[in-house]
């Protein structure tokens, strides 16, 4: 028996047979509830005189009234896509500008830009060790006099440890945005994610867990005062909740979310909690069978917490195995099972590190005029060192019993081939 073989048999790799032959189930996040209620709207708009879908209508308001009740309370305003969320969340804040904001060393570049866009400074924060996420350590060593406020993302749907986040934010008088653009319906300490800061914001863009079509996003708060804030930047400024004023009171974008994606987003929202429920069964399987991986940790939930996992991840000890993480993703992918890295660093990316993210000039500003701190081109080595031993497997609440064997077996195939002796 060769290196590359094992009791499992041959690497696909090297020409022997694949773990999973079939074709992995295809996402059915859509179905005939939600085609059925498109065509219901647009059966609607050709019998108008206007003909038109709009915003702002009834579709949007059930929607939001349906994802608040989702939520237990307090207020939802939809937008057009999972980035302009955050972007309403920050401005709603009414920062000073040049504030420096705190962010996740690892996200989608859209959940970090716009901190730039509301004129602040993007301030990453180091992963936590095992993790993608951040947690209370590694944020407060990169507070300075000019933190405003904490951007938390819970990565994959791993809810990050917020109630030191939360008491160090109330002991320093700083707001807290959620992105929850990965974590739909996850629970941190039996609380859903998106209630623990001072305003959070979705993506129900057509990847995540639930979905308003190709793009859309959820602004949500339990503070009223924010919400009519966030409506207000999500409006191009139009006054809402402002008595007595009918022109645009604060200078936005417009960011609204549509009625054909409200009533998309509405259908799919029912789904949602058997969605997640499918998600945490096929995690519980697959953890079940990888338990005695012995170069494989996945990371998942503390106890007490309720991941809606967007995807897997697991860490590779690459000490114990005798190739790197890239040799054993390829060996993953021709075993049939889909597996890549997430190599997003957007702080680390040329719109922050060759130009003031806050003013856009094509060098950084003068200390006087916009302060920069040596963390602000920071090196992140333990979110990178992270990234380079980790692997993602993007599943879907269709995968079910045979694709967590599947997962397993190919796991298991890898592994014995490239353990050291």
């Amino acid at each position: 028996m060769t290196k590359t073989e094992n009791k499992f048999g041959a690497l696909a790799v090297n020409g022997g047979p694949k773990t999973r032959v079939r074709p992995l189930p295809a996402r059915k996040l859509y179905g005939p509830e939600e085609r059925q209620a498109v065509l219901e709207l647009m059966d609607q708009a050709i019998g108008e005189t206007s003909n038109h879908l709009g915003y702002n209508g009834p579709a949007e308001r059930a929607y939001c009234q349906d994802f608040v009740r989702l939520m237990g309370g307090g207020f939802a305003d939809g937008v057009n896509s999972g980035s302009n969320a955050v972007y309403v969340a920050l401005a709603a804040l009414e920062l000073e500008p040049l504030s420096e904001v705190i962010v996740p060393p690892v996200t989608d570049p859209g959940g970090v830009m716009p901190v730039g866009m509301v004129g602040c400074i993007p301030v990453p924060a180091d992963s936590a060790p095992g993790y993608y996420n951040v947690s209370v350590d590694e944020i407060r060593a990169v507070l300075t006099e000019r933190t405003r406020a904490i951007l938390i993302t819970h990565i994959a749907g791993v809810p990050v440890d917020m109630d030191p986040i939360l008491a160090l934010a109330a002991e320093r008088g700083l707001a807290v945005v959620e992105d929850c653009a990965q974590a739909h319906y996850a629970k941190y300490k039996g609380r859903l994610c998106g209630t623990l800061g001072d305003i959070a914001a979705f993506s129900t863009m057509f990847g995540k867990q639930h979905a308003s079509g190709g793009q859309g996003g959820i602004v949500y708060t339990t503070r009223e005062d924010l919400y009519w804030k966030a409506r207000r930047y999500a409006d191009r400024g139009k006054p809402f909740g402002v008595e007595g004023q009918r022109e645009n009171v604060v200078c936005s974008i417009n960011a609204n979310m549509d009625e054909l994606h409200a009533t998309i987003g509405r259908v799919n929202l029912a789904k949602l909690p058997g969605f997640i429920g499918r998600r945490r069964r096929f995690m519980e399987k697959l953890l079940a069978h990888c338990a005695d991986l012995q170069a494989v940790r996945f990371c998942t939930e503390r106890p007490g917490d309720e991941a809606s996992y967007w995807f897997a991840t697991f860490e590779l000890d690459t000490d114990r195995l005798t190739v790197g993480r890239d040799e054993f993703a390829r060996a993953m992918v021709a075993e049939g099972i889909p597996c890549s890295g997430y190599p997003f660093f957007p702080a680390l990316m040329p719109w922050a590190t060759e130009r003031c993210p806050a003013c856009g000039r094509l060098e950084m500003c003068d200390a006087a005029a916009c302060p920069q701190r040596p963390h602000a081109r920071p090196s992140l080595d333990r979110a990178k060192s992270f990234e380079a031993r980790s692997l993602r497997v993007q599943f879907h609440e269709g995968w079910g019993g045979e694709e967590a064997r599947d997962v397993a077996a190919a796991l298991h195939k890898v592994e014995g081939a490239y353990l050291r002796d």
